[in-house]
């Protein structure tokens, strides 16, 4: 979009620059003889929600970095993205909360129904039974060009993509862009996402595809959407839908279905495409006879937004898992622990990480200190946060994607109507990130 095009990283050449030669595998040493890498203090790899929020929480903890994306602007595409309380602690904490506020409505509350002709299973209201949370959804688009405004020009170099990481040193970690280019940096924070190249040079399996498929779209209504600000949730057997109004003009929705294999973009032909009517009428077609509203929801979708992917995670196992650092490389957000969305914690994990990770790196940086310890300390503080949450989210998952008949009528004449308790089950978002003091010492 063109009001980001000032982000833009000019690869110019740096006036601290060096080249480099092999010691060993693995390792490189520099020398000032030539200019062939630039020299970076910090480097974030990937401009979405976990390396904008990480680079905004550095900047205002007085630590500048540079952020590379590998498109040639900010990701414009995607749905909506739901954000509880916690999420919005740490927007507030950055800077960018207001601003979004006044563009997205606040959800009041909770409707759980049956696809069996729509039949009501429960009903919650946030204010009587999650006192002070906060749940809004959130276009990601919008999300991610608030927070890139706030960073100073030429924090964002476009048109980056990493080819590899070359090697880590006494000097930093050297790393190989697309297009030729090199830098060695100090501190790499890998924030680039479920399909990381980083968290793969650093050992991390792929992540795990749990048998779930997702449809996901943003209806608009030019003229006002008619719908209460709640949270709609509709159940079937192996199918649940559900959708939220975003604006005063914008719906979302979303239907999970069991899939034996992670077909990505299959239409009803069986090829595979990214035609967004094919897709659209797969996703209806899972929904027919379900009640009205969902459908007219979906119906009221421009094509192009309507996307179909795999729901994955990554248990991080005491002592299986590797390391979430190297040296002074490390992983943020869905790099390290992607998540499947059913506490809606993805996004606000990744925005949890980039304070979390701020207050413990700035310090070290602005001290001209080894980065090792301090990144140690943020995987230590922040593995008991995400594992837990990674696998409640992928058992909550596998409950509501049963398509037992048995199991569904239990789900739906007993354990929500009676046993679910949404503050209970709300607990996970009451983290608290805290504010990023300049003045504060790193716990």
């Amino acid at each position: 979009p063109a009001p980001l095009t000032t982000f833009v990283s000019s690869p110019a050449h740096h006036p601290c620059s060096y080249s480099y030669h092999r010691r060993r595998r693995g390792a490189v040493s520099a020398s000032s003889s030539s200019s062939s890498a630039k020299a970076e203090d910090v480097v974030i790899v990937g401009a979405g929600i976990a390396g904008l929020a990480t680079a905004l929480s550095l900047r205002r903890l007085g630590v500048s970095a540079i952020v590379l994306e590998q498109g040639p602007s900010l990701r414009a595409g995607g749905t909506s993205l739901t954000l509880f309380k916690n999420g919005w602690r740490v927007l507030d904490s950055i800077g960018v909360a207001d601003e979004l506020r006044a563009k997205y409505l606040r959800v009041q509350g909770m409707r759980m129904r049956s696809s069996a002709g729509g039949r009501d299973l429960r009903e919650f209201s946030f204010e009587e039974e999650a006192p002070g949370q906060e749940v809004r959804a959130v276009e990601r688009g919008a999300l991610l060009a608030t927070m890139a405004s706030k960073l100073p020009p030429g924090a964002i170099s476009f048109s980056s993509k990493l080819k590899s990481v070359a090697g880590q040193g006494p000097d930093g970690t050297l790393l190989e862009l697309q297009d030729g280019r090199q830098l060695l940096s100090k501190v790499v924070l890998g924030c680039d996402g479920v399909n990381s190249p980083i968290a793969r040079w650093m050992g991390f399996s792929e992540p795990r595809y749990v048998g779930h498929m997702a449809f996901r779209g943003l209806a608009d209504y030019a003229g006002g959407q008619p719908f209460e600000s709640k949270v709609n949730y509709i159940y079937g057997r192996g199918v649940r839908a559900g959708f939220v109004p975003v604006s005063p003009t914008k719906v979302y929705w979303f239907i999970c279905f069991n899939s034996e294999t992670p077909g990505i973009g299959i239409g009803m032909t069986g090829r595979k495409t990214t035609d967004g009517a094919a897709l659209k009428r797969e996703a209806l077609e899972l929904v027919r006879g379900w009640p009205d509203d969902l459908v007219a929801v979906m119906r009221s979708t421009p094509d192009d937004a309507v996307v179909k992917t795999p729901l994955v995670d990554r248990w991080l196992w005491p002592g299986l898992a590797p390391p979430a650092s190297r040296g002074g490389v490390v992983l943020v957000g869905d790099a390290w622990h992607p998540m499947t969305p059913n506490l809606g914690q993805g996004a606000c994990c990744a925005l949890e990480d980039a304070v979390v990770l701020a207050r413990h790196l700035a310090p070290a940086v602005l001290a001209g200190d080894d980065v090792g310890e301090a990144l140690r300390r943020y995987e230590s503080e922040r593995w008991g946060r995400v594992f837990p949450l990674t696998a409640r989210a992928g058992l909550v998952g596998a409950l509501v994607q049963w398509g037992n008949p048995v199991v569904c009528a239990a789900r739906d004449g007993v354990v929500i109507p009676r046993l679910v308790r949404l503050g209970p089950f709300l607990e996970h978002t009451n983290f608290e990130c805290g504010l990023l003091d300049p003045a504060a010492p790193s716990a």
